[in-house]
């Protein structure tokens, strides 16, 4: 038990690295490439507002007394499965991703980009946001509403454990469409140029570890309830697995040809042919 305690905690915290990791390469290229083409505000818009509630409702599993009690009550006595590094994680990307969004927002004034398609967040996007925002308040009436009526049992009635699961599954519904524009936008192109497939990589290997990990933990509990008690990180890891395998299948397969080298994005030249031949370019 103590090895797999060791593993669990090293899975852990190197898929914290790696999930953190995995939003610089997008941020890192985009400033290169000193563009955001190729690529839309959409997934690192929504993913603000997707990672802040992940924090608050990791921070909320992890400190608060009121809720780890009602989790209790509710999964036999059992404790939260969140991790100190799903919180730090969870903070980290929030401010990532607001860092990237100023990308594309503020392309201009504060980057110094070229103008680029793709640069404001689509009605859809906006939609999403307003609904995540109109169901937390609406969780919160009805918890509101039951704690008036008198005492309250965790384990059958509303209470605030709900709220921080409303909290929490609005990053769930956040991580299955955030990444449907992007999926799209490469299909209309039918390149990934721009998307970095670093961030790809790191992501699934995240993924991967990070559904390991909560699958060890609930393994020592000896109760599959440390998933069925926090489904929000179970989906994360396998909605993220199955969003890069398309991500991989569209830029070594679908796409292969039509991307730069480590799935940069190559500007198509505007000098003249004889720049060109100067370069080495033409023949």
């Amino acid at each position: 038990m103590g090895f797999l305690s060791a593993v669990s905690g090293l899975f852990g915290w190197i898929y914290t690295f790696c999930w953190s990791a995995s939003f610089y390469p997008q941020l890192l290229l985009n400033i290169r490439r000193k563009s955001t083409s190729g690529t839309t505000v959409d997934f690192p818009f929504i993913n603000v507002l997707g990672f802040v509630a992940y924090f608050v409702s990791n921070v909320a599993f992890y400190y608060s007394p009121v809720i780890r009690s009602q989790y209790a009550a509710r999964h036999s006595g059992l404790t939260p499965t969140v991790q100190f590094n799903d919180i730090t994680f969870a903070l980290h990307a929030a401010v990532i991703s607001a860092i990237t969004v100023s990308q594309y927002l503020l392309a201009r004034p504060l980057w110094g980009f070229a103008p680029s398609a793709g640069t404001r967040p689509s009605r859809f996007i906006h939609g999403v946001a307003v609904g995540c925002f109109v169901a937390v308040f609406a969780t919160w009436m009805v918890v509101t509403s039951a704690a008036s009526k008198g005492p309250i049992d965790p384990a059958t009635d509303w209470c605030e454990l709900d709220i921080v699961y409303a909290v929490g599954y609005v990053k769930l519904v956040i991580t299955l469409i955030k990444l449907w524009p992007q999926i799209l936008t490469n299909y209309r192109n039918k390149s990934t140029r721009g998307w970095s497939i670093w961030q790809v990589t790191l992501d699934f290997v995240g993924g991967v570890l990070s559904t390991g990990q909560q699958g060890i933990d609930s393994y020592l509990q000896h109760d599959w309830s440390g998933i069925t008690g926090n489904p929000v990180k179970f989906a994360l890891g396998n909605i993220a697995i199955v969003y890069d395998c398309v991500f991989f299948a569209q830029h070594y397969v679908l796409y292969s040809g039509a991307h730069g080298k480590d799935g940069d994005y190559e500007e198509e030249s505007l000098l003249p042919d004889d720049e060109e031949r100067r370069r080495g370019r033409l023949d």
